[in-house]
């Protein structure tokens, strides 16, 4: 199986879904990653880049793509949607992850909606959230208790990320825990993850 996941930022990805990805990974699933810039707008571009590469090992990724835009500076959607559909036709996804598009971070937006133009043909496409994310209410839950503390490990690959001071006090090591038990609560386990099908169609 092959699937696929956008990102606008580094770190994105395995924020939303990093927990799933690593039960994908150790089943043998084919990853792919499609991250659009570099974060510099939040930090040194080689940083976030390097720090990538090091989470794109731990979960086996086969490739991923950079978009080479500017971060919080999106072209029109034809280009960015024309270009996802030229991924999509390397890769031939069998699934693909994007973040929710409903999101008060502007490239999150931007993204979200130029992937559900670009996966019109796709048969499952999936939302994952972001700590950007709003109004998000999930309907399909993963299990991620036994890799928990892999996705927190995970995480720690962005250092220049964890490292920064949040007004909400947690750093993203410690949100991720935070998120997973919410989660966990409304699937009925410890931790999950949480995920919203804008299409999902059954094999049956």
């Amino acid at each position: 199986m092959n699937i696929l996941a956008l990102g606008a930022h580094p770190d994105d990805i395995e924020y939303g879904c990093g927990g799933t990805f690593l039960k994908f990974s150790k089943k043998g699933v084919n990853i792919y990653f499609m991250v659009l810039t570099k974060g510099e707008f939040g930090g040194d571009s080689k940083t976030r880049e390097k720090e990538q590469e090091e989470a794109l090992k731990l979960l086996r990724v086969k490739k991923i793509f950079w978009g080479g835009y500017t971060d919080t500076e999106l072209p029109n959607e034809r280009v960015i949607i024309t270009h996802i559909d030229k991924v999509i036709a390397e890769v031939n996804p069998d699934e693909v992850y994007v973040n929710y598009i409903e999101d008060i971070h502007q490239d999150h937006r931007t993204l979200a909606e130029c992937t559900l133009a670009a996966t019109r043909y796709v048969k499952r496409v999936f939302f994952y959230e972001d700590y950007t994310s709003s109004n998000f209410e999930p309907d399909i839950f993963v299990d991620i208790e036994d890799v928990l503390e892999e996705k927190q490990q995970l995480i720690q690959c962005y250092s220049s990320q964890v490292a920064k001071a949040y007004p909400t006090k947690l750093d993203m090591v410690e949100s991720i825990r935070a998120a997973a038990n919410f989660r966990g609560f409304q699937g009925k386990v410890k931790y999950a993850e949480g995920f919203k099908a804008f299409r999902f169609l059954r094999d049956l």
